[in-house]
């Protein structure tokens, strides 16, 4: 998806049952990119500078825990830093040619206020994600 729009982001489940408004908004913000395996896209420590949304591909999240996992299309990441504010708890690198969308922090932050759905959504996921990691720890 190199020119996403509307229709090719309601095939990323965290986007398939958001108005095409919203849709529109987040095509209009997004920057596609395309890295090859073992590309690192983010790296522990670094200050968070924008959401990635996974559309083809695969990744794998490397947790302070020293747990790993592996993220596929429709997955994001990142967002946790844009959230709270602190430096990028994971490293996260390409299992594969992974192709994608980035969203800049401040473009994250506009969609976030102005598309209430999309927030939403997204907090369904995350909810998901800490649920899971609390059932991990011993």
């Amino acid at each position: 998806m190199s020119n996403a729009g509307p229709d090719q982001l309601r095939l990323i489940p965290l986007f398939t049952d958001l108005p095409s408004e919203t849709l529109t908004a987040i095509a209009s913000l997004a920057t596609p990119f395309t890295v090859r395996a073992g590309h690192v896209l983010v790296e522990r420590g670094q200050a968070g500078s924008g959401i990635f949304l996974i559309e083809d591909g695969r990744v794998e999240v490397d947790l302070d825990s020293g747990r790993k996992i592996e993220l596929g299309p429709g997955a994001f990441f990142g967002e946790l830093s844009l959230l709270t504010d602190r430096h990028r708890t994971a490293r996260v690198h390409a299992v594969t040619e992974v192709k994608g969308l980035a969203i800049g922090r401040r473009e994250f932050e506009e969609l976030v206020e102005t598309q209430p759905r999309l927030a939403s959504a997204m907090l369904r996921v995350l909810a998901s994600r800490l649920a899971e990691a609390q059932e991990h720890v011993v």
